[in-house]
């Protein structure tokens, strides 16, 4: 299992980057695939002919050679938004297609490949999100492989509501040729590097909870039903589950003893996420309320409440 770990004390590559990822997944001093980003940050500085961080890598000499890999067919998710509640991790699968040289051997000690996805830019990333375990990779042929990984989410430790927005994939593979990247005078001309930036995007949202009540029940055919519920979504910045306002949701009607529900009107929630309206009752069958979710918000849909008319 790869480790979350910051460590606070490394030099040479893997000390070069401020990167936003959380001190709180720090289990151990153990390096991890998060230092190993932080290392892919000062390759790419190095190949860019940009000068270190201030105060780390000063000896550092060298221009990595590129490495002959590239990424393609890049899939985070399946295609479809990342979906984090408030507190508990969220896994979701990733996969892609490395062609490289065919003395380029993904399985080495000593070479390290992952992608992960960011927001803000590559230099200065505003958060980046990175698997648990190193990708796995089966070769297609001799210079093609294909792999898969994950992207493993821990929203008290690594989200705030600023997150719900766009993400990018970067892939990356550092060939450390036995150089030591803990080293404070790296020569990158015996590292090989090669990246792909924004190979594709997601968008990560809060996970959204709608409830509902149809009452009273039973009811007399022709009497008023009134029907309640509360949309939440989940509030990274304070990891609970708060009312989201200002938002549509339907309500929705299903037959006893049919299978699709039929929109009814639309309500609005309030300030505090609450949902209610009234109905004519006419024949037994079951409401709910149903919300399609917004660039932040994901889709849910309340379990049918049955209400019983006599």
């Amino acid at each position: 299992m790869r480790i979350r770990a910051i460590v606070a004390a490394v030099t040479g590559a893997l000390a070069l980057s401020a990167l936003a990822v959380p001190a709180a997944q720090a289990v151990d001093s153990t390096p991890g695939k998060a230092d190993s980003f932080k290392a892919a940050q000062a390759a790419h500085r190095a190949a860019s002919g940009k000068t270190a961080y201030t105060g780390v890598g000063a000896a550092d000499t060298g221009t990595p050679y590129a490495l002959d890999a590239k990424f393609s067919g890049v899939k985070v998710n399946n295609g479809k938004p990342i979906v984090a509640g408030a507190t508990a991790r969220v896994s979701v699968p990733v996969t892609f297609q490395v062609t490289h040289a065919a003395d380029v051997d993904l399985n080495a000690e000593d070479v390290e490949m992952d992608v992960v996805i960011y927001r803000g830019s590559y230099d200065n990333p505003a958060n980046v999100l990175v698997g648990d375990d190193w990708p796995s990779c089966t070769a297609a042929s001799a210079t093609v492989s294909n792999c898969k990984g994950t992207i493993d989410i821990y929203p008290t430790d690594e989200l705030t509501n600023a997150d719900a927005t766009t993400f990018k994939a970067l892939g990356y593979v550092i060939d450390w040729n036995d150089v030591d990247p803990f080293a404070e005078d790296i020569d990158w001309s015996k590292v090989g590097y090669a990246e792909g930036d924004a190979l594709a995007t997601t968008r990560l949202v809060r996970q959204s909870q709608l409830t509902v009540n149809a009452s009273p029940e039973p009811v007399r055919k022709g009497k008023t039903i009134t029907v309640t519920g509360r949309l939440t979504r989940a509030n990274w910045d304070t990891n609970t589950n708060t009312g989201y306002a200002g938002v549509y949701a339907q309500l929705q009607f299903r037959k006893n003893g049919t299978t699709t529900y039929s929109t009814v009107k639309s309500v609005k929630t309030t300030s505090t996420g609450g949902l209610a309206t009234t109905v004519t009752a006419s024949v037994d069958g079951y409401y709910r309320y149903t919300f399609v979710g917004t660039t932040t918000a994901s889709a849910v849909s309340a379990a049918g409440d049955f209400i019983d008319v006599r």
